[in-house]
């Protein structure tokens, strides 16, 4: 029998080597009586800033299982029984064409992923670039180079996941998730990232890891179209029957719609197409970028913390009339472009694993709701941010500079000097503005009403040299497209999957890989593979 230990502590300093003597303690017993253990979770108890302590759950199998069912009348010891991952058998049906999948970002990659172990050679179709081009682009980009609406750090081989710092964090839980984060550690992702409370790749991972996961699926059979755009659906009695991309006509009955929150075009192509969708609550802002040691002095109240931990991250909230809350924290990273369009302009941030630069940054955001967007249109919320974005890059010299202002400026309404010259970690360049315009009135307030909490928690420290840059849009879909509970298909559109952030199910990496297995399980639960020897999809 297995037991799960909740709620043990060792200070940070000390090494995890003793956590075993620790889980024998708690169990009454000697060590030598753990057959095995291994931590399911692992959080940072910060409370108190000079006892900085890890909090672990265990599950440990004793030698003596009489022993162990001694202990369950302990409240923070209970047995353990593992989830088992919902694996089925293939179906009976035949597959006329091998599945598609559209988007290769974490929903589009980790469905393709499924497919290709259960032996379902699926067509992965990407519009973008695979990341040893996405790279220099990028670079070339930061460094003042023209945009490139097809290649750029929303689109591409790992979609826009690949450059939005990998934090894993997640709110869900069970074998769906364990065997998603799994999935990463075995194309190269550190095994604490399937126990820790935040777990963080680092932007300068994700694309090897993405790679190797391209490289995965095509050793299962799979095939990747880089530069492919899908641009229409061709249906015929209520089902999917084909596709149109800009490589040609493709020939597919079931299609995992995995396009990210960011293919505005493709939203409009299937608002034409008629697939029934609806406008959806999403997540805008500001970006607010401090320095990096003030966040470290607020939260460590011992400098020998600064190097057992890193840079120190934080997370806040202002309960009121609307909720003001900090998102994606970027501990040591930089402010990044979140741009598809071209003359747009939308602010995002990402850190690398060593998380080394001197700025912390973090959106600071709201939640607005359908009935805010000014329409009852599915594609307001799209407009809306279109707006916006179209106002932050006039106000940007045209020349997808950062509009920058200091966050005291921004809360005394004071107009910026244009010979400000503001600290960013913003590669390609700032400009001052007044952050007022790139979002709604309503926003704004919000955002006003929100950060002086913030600060008075910090007690004057929080916005102390603090700068802000946005807007913010991308948190979130402001779409939702429609699918049935149970197939995971669009009504009336059989064989269309919607899954991930994209089709408004998700918000983040996990849970977008997570909704993209579950979508591509149901193929599997349906359908046999199709014959190795048969042909397959092609552009005619």
């Amino acid at each position: 029998m297995s037991l799960r230990v909740n709620n043990l502590r060792l200070p940070v300093e000390l090494p995890e080597a003793r956590l075993l003597s620790a889980i024998a303690q708690r169990l009454g017993v000697q060590t030598d009586d753990i057959e095995s253990w291994r931590i399911l979770r692992k959080s940072l108890d910060a409370r108190a800033r000079r006892d900085l302590q890890f909090v672990y759950s265990v599950v440990v199998r004793l030698a003596d299982e009489k022993s162990s069912a001694q202990q369950h009348s302990n409240s923070e010891v209970s047995p353990y029984q593992a989830g088992e991952f919902n694996d089925p058998p293939a179906g009976k049906r035949i597959l006329a064409e091998r599945p598609v999948v559209v988007g290769s970002g974490p929903a589009g990659l980790l469905a393709a992923y499924y497919l290709a172990l259960r032996g379902f050679r699926p067509l992965i179709l990407e519009r973008g670039r695979p990341v040893k081009e996405r790279v220099p682009a990028i670079r070339s980009f930061d460094r003042g180079g023209p945009h490139d609406p097809e290649n750029n750090y929303l689109f591409g081989e790992g979609g826009a996941g690949c450059f939005s710092d990998g934090k894993l964090t997640c709110r869900m839980s069970g074998p769906d998730v364990d065997w998603v984060l799994e999935s990463f550690v075995r194309c190269g992702g550190k095994p604490s990232i399937t126990y820790e409370h935040r777990p963080h790749l680092g932007s300068n991972r994700l694309p090897l890891l993405c790679r190797n996961f391209r490289r995965e699926i095509e050793r299962h059979g799979g095939e990747y179209r880089f530069g492919c755009r899908m641009e229409g659906i061709d249906l015929a009695d209520g089902r999917i029957r084909g596709l149109q991309t800009s490589g040609g006509y493709l020939n597919a009955t079931h299609v995992v719609l995995g396009i990210g929150h960011s293919a505005r075009d493709t939203y409009e192509m299937l608002h034409r197409t008629g697939i029934p969708m609806e406008p959806k609550a999403f997540q805008l802002g500001l970006r607010i970028e401090q320095p990096q040691a003030q966040v470290n002095c607020w939260k460590y109240g011992r400098e020998e913390y600064l190097d057992l931990l890193g840079a120190a991250d934080y997370s806040l909230v202002s309960k009121g009339q609307r909720d003001v809350y900090t998102f994606c924290m970027c501990a040591g990273g930089v402010v990044i472009p979140s741009v598809s369009e071209p003359e747009m302009f939308c602010s995002n941030g990402m850190s690398n694993s060593r998380h080394d630069t001197p700025f912390a940054n973090s959106g600071v955001m709201i939640t607005l709701q359908p009935e805010e967007f000014g329409s009852r249109h599915p594609l307001a919320g799209v407009e809306l941010q279109r707006r916006f974005e179209a106002t932050a890059f006039a106000l940007g010299n045209r020349d997808y500079l950062a509009p920058i202002q200091a966050a005291r400026d921004f809360l005394q309404q004071r107009a910026p000097c244009s010979a400000d010259r503001l600290p960013s970690s913003y590669e390609r360049g700032t400009r001052p503005a007044d952050l007022s315009q790139v979002l709604p009135p309503v926003v704004i307030e919000a955002i006003r009403k929100g950060l002086p909490v913030f600060d008075r928690r910090w007690k004057g420290e929080f916005l102390k040299d603090a700068t802000l840059t946005g807007p913010e849009m991308r948190g979130s879909s402001p779409v939702r497209i429609a699918r049935d509970r149970e197939t995971r298909q669009t009504p009336g559109f059989d064989g269309l999957y919607p899954v991930g952030e994209g089709a408004g199910y998700a918000g983040g990496i996990v849970s977008a890989a997570v909704d993209g297995l579950r979508s591509a399980r149901e193929i599997v639960r349906e359908f046999s593979p199709l014959a190795q020897d048969a042909a397959v999809s092609s552009p005619l």
